[in-house]
């Protein structure tokens, strides 16, 4: 009779060890990636740019345009932008007249620095832990990339909804 080595055991214990695998996810015990997958819908989520140049005033994102998007530095697709909100750097001071104790005013000593929201929609597969976009969850503070014909910002996101079938 031969000696049983070591090497042995470990393939035995991983062929077992695949089999009582194969039949949880046989018996439905497991869920492969491919039944997770609740449905699919329309997705809008906000991407928030922090500190944005602007010299000119004007953003040069506009609503009803595309953007290019990169999720995690990994390029996806261009994505309808629906919406565009900007709004100059802001500081808070003591108010004079006493209340509200603090005012917020507009910071001059960054006067071409803005905060940016946008607004982008996307079909997404809905599974019990989120929306997933191209393969990346998207999940509140993601950092996405957003890129034009004369633009690249870096941002995250900041809001996810999933839109009705009727709205867009």
């Amino acid at each position: 009779m031969k000696k049983i080595k070591l090497v042995d055991i470990v393939i035995i214990l991983a062929v077992v060890a695949a089999l009582v695998v194969g039949f949880l996810t046989y018996k439905h015990f497991r869920q492969t990636a491919g039944k997770q997958i609740e449905s699919t819908s329309k997705i809008a989520f906000q991407v928030f740019l922090r500190g944005v140049t602007l010299t000119g005033g004007v953003s040069p994102m506009k609503a009803g345009d595309e953007t290019f998007i990169s999720i995690r530095n990994v390029p996806y697709t261009n994505l309808k932008i629906v919406d565009v909100k900007s709004d100059t750097k802001k500081t808070l001071m003591p108010n004079p007249a006493g209340k509200p104790a603090f005012i917020l005013v507009d910071d001059y000593s960054q006067i071409f620095m803005y905060d940016v929201i946008v607004s982008v929609t996307d079909t997404a597969k809905i599974t019990k832990d989120g929306a997933v976009v191209g393969g990346n969850k998207i999940k509140i503070g993601l950092p996405i990339t957003l890129e034009g014909k004369n633009y690249k910002f870096n941002g995250t996101v900041s809001d996810i909804k999933i839109l009705a079938e009727n709205q867009k």
